[in-house]
Formats: structure tokens, sequence, C-alpha cells
């Protein structure tokens, strides 16, 4: 549990995981326009969700999602 609430913790990770559940699954390449930090930080924020347990990457081409649309219980 303290994983997950270390990775919300952090502005640009509660964001990117915002950015997914309105938007779905998506890779970290077309997020990072969307943030202030490069896609490596977008890659390593989406690290932090996913040793959490709050993203998930899918098969195919690499992208990564959460809830419902993307087979991921959220807590």
């Amino acid at each position: 549990m303290d994983e997950v609430f270390a990775a919300l913790a952090d502005p640009t990770r509660r964001a990117v995981l915002q950015r997914l559940l309105d938007d779905g699954p998506t890779t970290a390449t077309a997020l990072s326009p969307s943030f202030a930090v490069s896609r490596q930080a977008v890659v390593k924020h989406l690290g932090v969700l996913a040793d959490a347990g709050l993203v998930t990457a899918e098969p195919g081409p690499v992208t990564v999602g959460v809830g419902r649309r993307s087979g991921v219980t959220l807590f």
C-alpha cells in the first residue's frame, strides 16, 4: 500500500494517471507533449505507477493503460 501512496505523491504521476483514466491506453511518446518533462521522465513515472500496480503495459505496440479500458483493476 505504501508504494501506491508514494506513486500518487508526485503531481506529474497523478496527472499521467488522470490522463490515462480520461483518454485510455496510449504510449509514453504520445503522453510526453502533455507534460513539462521529457519522454524519458514520462517513462520513469510510468514505471513507478506500474510498480505500484496502478498501470500496466499492454501487448502489441508499447502502450500503457489503467482501469477498465485496459483490463486492469484500479484500487
